[in-house]
């Protein structure tokens, strides 16, 4: 056991290495990356489609899909003419650089606003490895119930924003909105919180509005 943690800093340490090329590539292209992650079936793929229908006509986004198998969300993507990469994981339970950094030479950065990378459905190894994105947003929803935070507080504390999905259902569905609000509270004070309905459409302005607020922001630091 005591070769275990000089094994696991090894491949973190190589992991960010290349996280650090990513950000830099994204950083020349002059786009806004985002890491979505989330357990399975939150609606990450439903989360990006329902910003593509609402981004300024003027910004141009492409995605990254993680999944362990299947093209299935990468297809519906790509069904809107957006540029789309797949990436089977072939039971990883996360991407990783090394995965995001094979995937960019099949994007037209220069040509993109924004990057969406959809994280394979899991609420425990993407918190750990850096894509090289610059927000990482947790995506939860509300069938999943409001202990979330309680429950995966590492994922959680290195959050940028949260979005809580499926809002649409908490009149049927025994959720503590206070709870979770809580439990974000404790892991990060002042995190921002979008509830939202993919289904019905109910907050997703706010929350395309506060992703093309990032994106101007770090655009005017980087002067473009």
């Amino acid at each position: 056991m005591g070769t275990q943690i000089p094994v696991v800093k090894a491949i973190l340490q190589a992991n960010q290495a290349v996280a650090s090329e990513n950000r830099a590539a994204f950083d020349r292209a002059g786009l806004l990356a985002v890491n979505l992650m989330s357990a399975p079936g939150a609606g990450k793929t439903s989360l990006i489609l329902a910003a593509l229908e609402r981004l300024p006509p003027s910004l141009r986004a492409g995605v990254i899909e993680g999944d362990i198998a299947s093209t299935l969300d990468a297809e519906r993507i790509a069904a809107r003419g957006i540029p789309v990469v797949q990436i089977n994981t072939g039971g990883a339970c996360h991407l990783d650089a090394p995965m995001i950094r094979s995937a960019l030479s099949h994007l037209p950065l220069p040509d993109l606003d924004l990057l969406f990378i959809e994280n394979v459905g899991n609420l425990v190894c993407p918190a750990e490895f850096d894509l090289g994105a610059h927000l990482r947003i947790v995506v939860a929803s509300v069938p999943e119930g409001h202990d979330k935070p309680y429950k995966y507080p590492g994922m959680f504390q290195k959050a940028d924003a949260v979005v809580l999905n499926k809002v649409d259902l908490m009149p049927y569905i025994d959720f503590d909105l206070s709870a979770f609000r809580h439990g974000l509270s404790i892991l990060r004070p002042g995190i921002p919180l979008f509830l939202l309905s993919c289904r019905t459409g109910q907050g997703v302005d706010e929350w395309v509005g506060w992703l093309t607020a990032q994106l101007g922001a770090r655009r005017g630091d980087h002067g473009r």
